[in-house]
Formats: C-alpha cells, sequence, structure tokens
C-alpha cells in the first residue's frame, strides 16, 4: 500500500464534509462547548500523531490522505462533475524527540482509553477528529498553525524525563 503526503483538493472536500457534519449538531444545539470535546479529543492525537515522523502513528497520519484523497475526488466528480485532483501545497510537523514520543504515545493512549469507554455517537466524532485532524495536518497552512507542537511535546517529555532521573528535587 502507498501513502501521501500531499492533500487533494478532494481529499480536502472530504475533511470539510466530515467537519461540517461534526460541527453541525454543535452550531444547531445549545453551542456547549462539551458537544465538542469527543472532536477535539480525536483531533488532538491526531495532531500529535502528525508530528510523528514514522511508525504506526505516522503511517496512520499519511494513509488519511490517501484515504480522503479517493473518497474526495470520487465525491467531487460525482456530485459536481468536475475534477478535484489538484494538490494542496503539503506541510508536515516536524522536529519531534524520543522524550516528545514518550508524550505523543500517552496522548494517543488517553484518547484510545476515551474512546473504548465512549458511547456510539462520541466514538463516531472521535474518529471524526482523529480523521480531519490527520488530514488537515498535511496541509500547509494547518502544518504551520501547529509548528510549536512538536516543540511544546519534546518540552514535556524532557520535563517528565527530568523528574523520573531526580533532576532539580534534590
Amino acid at each position: 500500500m502507498t501513502a501521501t503526503t500531499t492533500l487533494t483538493l478532494g481529499g480536502l472536500l472530504f475533511a470539510l464534509i466530515v467537519l461540517t457534519a461534526n460541527l453541525y449538531p454543535w452550531w444547531t444545539g445549545n453551542r456547549e462547548m462539551k458537544q465538542l470535546a469527543s472532536f477535539g479529543k480525536g483531533f488532538g492525537a491526531a495532531a500529535c500523531a502528525a508530528a510523528c515522523p514514522g511508525g504506526i502513528l505516522g503511517w496512520a497520519h499519511s494513509r488519511s490522505g490517501t484515504i480522503g484523497n479517493g473518497a474526495g475526488e470520487r465525491a467531487g466528480q460525482a456530485t459536481t462533475g468536475t475534477n478535484a485532483t489538484q494538490g494542496l501545497t503539503s506541510g508536515q510537523l516536524v522536529g519531534l524527540s524520543a522524550t516528545g514520543a514518550v508524550i505523543v504515545v500517552i496522548a494517543v493512549t488517553l484518547v484510545v482509553l476515551s474512546y473504548k469507554a465512549a458511547g456510539k455517537k462520541d466514538k463516531k466524532r472521535i474518529i471524526g477528529g482523529a480523521y480531519v485532524g490527520s488530514t488537515l495536518c498535511l496541509t500547509a497552512g494547518v502544518a504551520g498553525a501547529l509548528a510549536w507542537l512538536p516543540s511544546a511535546l519534546n518540552a514535556a517529555g524532557d520535563g517528565v524525563v527530568a523528574a523520573f532521573q531526580g533532576a532539580g528535587i534534590l
């Protein structure tokens, strides 16, 4: 199987459809932030995974673009008759260290545990958030806006390691 790090207009379309489907109930409802919590958990885990240069999380991140491109291009062609294969400017989150990777794995584990404990609707929202987060992190705009994330993950990981090594305690 191949994966991509370039998102097409079709992939963007599919991500925006999923985003719209998740935001619409919140927008038409009471607009309580807790309605967005499950979607946000998925999005956050996917953003952390997008910082991974490889491994299972990095592979899943790159596959989200491949899946979205195919589905979105077919949806765009079927609904409008236009070609949605034009590529967008790609971006990526870089600079994750080994200590930052520890934080990524813990963050993703917490979201997986939340998923297992969630109800049917919230499970769908977590998956939707993860897909949208992963797909949009393939674009230069979202990756640029989240360029601070790998450094923050690395700093948190450094702090955890320092605490367990006893640095600054005595």
